[in-house]
């Protein structure tokens, strides 16, 4: 089937990484359908008001239709004029699809708000269906609780018109229905790459890495740094990568100084995703120190290359660990950080590479994708 896929985030201009975990998905599905991406995205700098760029590769017909972000002071006429050029880029976008590729028959939008209630525009006027999937943590940090009553209503009714409504994890299906929007989720995962590079060797057991933007509300890279400090006080030789950047990357510089962990910690700064793997290879255990997780791509890139991971249970890495691949933890507790650091330097060798990928098998490739969508696709046509 012809389906036009409208995400908020995607890969483009400003941000090549920016939701790559969402072209992964819509690249898996392409094997089995017709998938046409149109992308509106802001741009500060942009040489013309409107340009669009065209890629179509393995199966995935993808229109970037950028247009230039209003820089005005004025809050209430900078999202205005910005919301003008949202819907004119994507008015630009939708009639060179009709030319190119035709009517879709079902639309397939990604984060709410503003991409779903084009979904719901266009899917009226088309009289098709469309479904909605849901990979924000907005809806467990208390953002979305803390928008005005009219737009989670906007959001409640755009989920009611939605055929279909997917969540990323079963702990954000869960968070979906208690904000009432929608019920019933289909849960379809990431795609986790890296099953089908060479499996590295185990790496040096008293290395550790973080990949994360430095957003410290979110990603608490801070406590990581003194559970660092903690663990080498009792007298234990370990040592910390940091790869991401991000708003409190000079705090955080500066509490590395402040605790005496100079020597002990490498800032990465951003890197490509495949560099990311490639650095990784290179480490004994992977750590995710958040305070919320939707899904948590990078548990799943770190067990896919035989990376044991410490996690906290901050509501994605849970789908991923087992007691054969890594340690879950509370969130926000450094003690528990580091006794779990220490418990994985000393005992390392007992999560053989081999093993540890075992564990993310089949359950996360893009093929298990693909048929999680193919058939919320087919239920959506069914009843829509």
């Amino acid at each position: 089937m012809h389906v036009l896929v409208l995400p908020k985030w995607y890969p483009g201009l400003p941000d090549p990484q920016l939701g790559d975990f969402i072209r992964k998905q819509m690249l898996a599905v392409a094997g089995a359908h017709r998938m046409s991406v149109i992308y509106p995205c802001p741009v500060e700098d942009l040489s013309s008001l409107y340009q669009q760029e065209l890629d179509h590769q393995n199966g995935l017909w993808e229109l970037r239709c950028y247009y230039r972000q209003s820089t005005s002071r004025i809050k209430p006429l900078r999202k205005a004029v910005n919301l003008v050029r949202y819907r004119k880029a994507l008015v630009l976008g939708i009639a060179r699809l009709l030319r190119e590729r035709g009517h879709p028959e079902l639309i397939h939008a990604h984060i709410l708000t503003r991409p779903v209630c084009a979904a719901w525009w266009w899917a009226r006027r088309w009289h098709i269906p469309y479904i909605i999937s849901e990979q924000s943590s907005v809806h467990l940090d208390g953002t979305w609780q803390r928008k005005s009553g009219l737009a989670r209503s906007l959001d409640q009714f755009l989920a009611r018109k939605a055929t279909r409504f997917t969540a990323v994890s079963p702990h954000l299906a869960i968070a979906l229905s208690r904000a009432g929007l929608g019920k019933g989720h289909g849960v379809v995962p990431n795609v986790i790459p890296g099953m089908d590079r060479p499996l590295p060797p185990p790496g040096p057991s008293n290395t550790f890495m973080m990949v994360a933007d430095l957003v410290d509300t979110i990603k608490n890279v801070s406590g990581a740094l003194r559970a660092l400090a903690a663990a080498r006080a009792q007298g234990h030789d370990l040592r910390l990568d940091v790869i991401g950047d991000g708003p409190d990357r000079q705090r955080l510089t500066n509490l590395v100084t402040e605790l005496g962990l100079v020597p002990y910690v490498r800032w990465h700064g951003r890197v490509p995703q495949a560099d990311v793997l490639k650095a990784m290879a290179g480490t004994g255990t992977v750590i995710i120190n958040s305070n919320f997780e939707t899904f948590s791509v990078v548990t799943g890139e770190a067990l896919a290359s035989g990376k044991p991971v410490i996690a906290t249970r901050c509501g994605g890495p849970e789908a991923f660990l087992l007691p054969a691949n890594g340690l879950l933890i509370p969130v926000a507790d450094d003690s528990a950080l580091t006794e779990a650091m220490i418990h994985m330097a000393t005992n390392h060798a007992d999560y053989a590479p081999q093993a540890v990928r075992a564990t993310v098998g089949a359950r996360f490739s893009a093929e298990a994708v693909a048929r999680g969508f193919d058939v919320i696709y087919k239920k959506a046509l069914a009843h829509g």
